[in-house]
């Protein structure tokens, strides 16, 4: 701490107590006069804080004019009182002037002023005009963005090149572990699947049913349902489900892994991270999410032929026959053919995602929301792109 003044600056606190800071203000002409006396110090400048707030609150004047010459010693906390008093009615428009200060508090005062200044300025720097922060933001996002492919390509090329691959030693892929993950990611979803896509089916058929009505086209549910659920809906809602599902399960694995620092001791051991950790949930989500898709479309189908039978007396025997007619082969696939690129997009956002988690929990559950919100826009993004392939190709 810089300090300057008449009396040195290791004076006991005896010696404060007897000059403590203190501030005489007279008002005349539009002109509002401070005299500073006493010692202006870290440990004193307490006292008259309060009184200096108001006099920077205080209005009606044209000019503020200091005196400075009953100070007896300052430092770089007095100072900056003092400056703060010059800057706030600066800002206000007033016209300051300072009188009786000496050379070395001139510079005290002076580095405080520059460095108050040097802090306003990076304080705006920081906080830009709402459009500098918008486009700020955005292109932090493309820049994001391209980390995210780079380490997703990253991923599938390691996975593609082998499986739990021990560094220079060949390679070996573990069955028991896919089957694991199977189990786990397919199996354990049958339920939550099958339920919400019976309620999906149901809702579509209702709806459906409710409009037809009013042109006599009640049969006509039936090609909705079928076409909407088996193209769009069935592999659609499912991938949505297995991304929040198994996708937030797999980052959080990993991102668990990685805390402890498990990723490491993996690499340490001379094991490959992403053949031990990545290639067996990203072959489990590629061989279930096809299988819970079908389940999805028959449990949705299911839901939709009862909703018919109830709202429009459609039997299930006329269901069906009618169903045949409304659909082929290339209606079913055009949904299935999706569902294992779905299911690399969603075990790759969230394996990349649970590999950049940090070391606290606060950045697991940071990540683990990113790849459920990245996993299911992505998603939705390529099922409207597949949308547009199979108008284009005539599919």
């Amino acid at each position: 701490m810089l300090t300057i003044g008449k009396r040195e600056a290791s004076s006991g606190a005896t010696g404060d107590s007897n000059h403590r800071p203190q501030v005489a203000v007279a008002a005349r002409d539009g002109v509002l006069a401070c005299v500073f006396t006493g010692i202006w110090t870290t440990r004193t400048v307490a006292l008259v804080d309060a009184e200096m707030r108001k006099i920077e609150a205080r209005t009606g004047f044209r000019a503020l004019a200091l005196d400075l010459a009953g100070i007896e010693k300052m430092d770089t906390a007095g100072a900056w009182i003092i400056d703060r008093l010059v800057s706030a009615n600066e800002r206000k428009g007033v016209r300051v002037s300072v009188e009786g200060r000496s050379e070395a508090a001139d510079i005290l005062l002076g580095a405080v002023g520059e460095a108050a200044r040097r802090e306003a300025a990076r304080a705006e720097a920081e906080n830009p005009n709402i459009a500098i922060r918008f486009l700020e933001t955005i292109g932090r996002r493309v820049y994001e963005m391209r980390d995210d492919f780079f380490a997703a390509m990253n991923i599938l090329g390691a996975t593609i090149r082998g499986a739990q691959m021990k560094l220079g030693r060949g390679h070996a892929v573990n069955p028991a572990a896919i089957f694991h993950q199977v189990d786990r990611m397919g199996v354990g979803a049958i339920p939550v699947v099958l339920l919400m896509s019976t309620i999906v089916g149901a809702i579509v058929a209702q709806q459906g049913a409710f409009q037809l009505s009013y042109f006599g086209a009640d049969i006509f549910v039936v090609d909705l349902i079928g076409v909407l659920v088996l193209r769009e809906l069935g592999v659609l809602m499912t991938a949505i489900m297995i991304a929040g599902r198994s996708g937030s399960a797999i980052t959080a694995e990993i991102g668990s892994m990685k805390m402890r620092e498990e990723v490491d001791a993996l690499t340490v051991i001379g094991l490959n991270p992403i053949g031990v950790l990545v290639f067996p949930r990203l072959v489990a989500l590629v061989v279930a999410l096809p299988c819970l898709s079908i389940l999805a479309n028959f449990a949705a189908l299911g839901g939709g032929m009862a909703t018919a039978w109830f709202y429009s007396d459609i039997p299930p025997a006329a269901f069906i026959e009618r169903l045949r007619v409304a659909i082929d082969l290339s209606t079913i696939f055009a949904g299935l053919i999706k569902a294992p690129f779905m299911a690399l997009i969603i075990g790759t956002i969230a394996s990349v995602e649970g590999l950049k988690v940090g070391g606290s929990a606060e950045s697991l559950g940071r990540h683990v929301t990113a790849s459920v919100v990245k996993a299911i826009f992505v998603v939705i993004i390529l099922d409207g792109l597949f949308a547009m392939f199979y108008a284009a190709i005539d599919f």
